[in-house]
C-alpha cells in the first residue's frame, strides 16, 4: 500500500500551518521552502485542504493560511480524507469495485481488519500530535 503524495505533503503543509499562530498565518511560499514543496505543486495542496475546509486564508497585514479549528481536532483521517476518498488497501474493500470471489474469499476478512486498523489509527492521530512528533505508538 501507498500514501499519495497529495497526502503526504498535504500533512507536511498542516503540521507547518499548525505550528503557527492562529493570529498570524503563514505564507504559501513559506511552507513550500520550509516543506522543499514546489510552490506551484502546493498550490494543489492548498486547495484541497481549503476545500475540505481544513485551512482558511487571512487578508491584510497578517495574511496566510490558518486552520480552520483547533490542531487536537484535526485527524490524519481528515487530512487524507481532503485528496482521497478514505482508505482502502487493496481494491476489492473499495463497494464500487466487482470481485466474483468476494463471497467466498478467504482472505478478505484479513484485508478488511488490516483496513481498518489502518483508518483507525489514522483517525487517532491528530494534527496536534504530528506537529509535538507524538504519532508513534509507545509499542512501535
Amino acid at each position: 500500500m501507498k500514501f499519495s503524495t497529495r497526502t503526504r505533503y498535504g500533512i507536511r503543509a498542516m503540521i507547518e500551518i499548525a505550528r503557527h499562530s492562529p493570529d498570524n498565518g503563514i505564507f504559501q511560499k513559506d511552507i513550500a521552502e520550509r516543506q522543499d514543496i514546489s510552490n506551484k505543486y502546493l498550490d494543489h495542496i492548498i486547495h484541497g485542504l481549503k476545500v475540505a475546509g481544513l485551512i482558511a486564508s487571512i487578508r491584510g497585514k497578517k495574511s496566510g493560511y490558518v486552520l480552520t479549528r483547533p490542531a487536537d481536532q484535526i485527524t490524519a483521517y481528515d487530512i487524507h480524507n481532503a485528496f482521497e476518498p478514505g482508505i482502502c488497501v487493496i481494491d476489492c474493500l473499495n463497494t464500487t469495485y466487482q470481485c466474483d470471489r468476494r463471497e467466498g474469499c478467504e482472505a478478505f476478512g484479513f484485508w478488511s481488519a488490516l483496513n481498518q486498523k489502518i483508518t483507525d489509527y489514522f483517525k487517532s492521530v491528530t494534527l496536534q500530535d504530528l506537529a509535538e512528533n507524538k504519532a508513534v505508538p509507545e509499542d512501535l
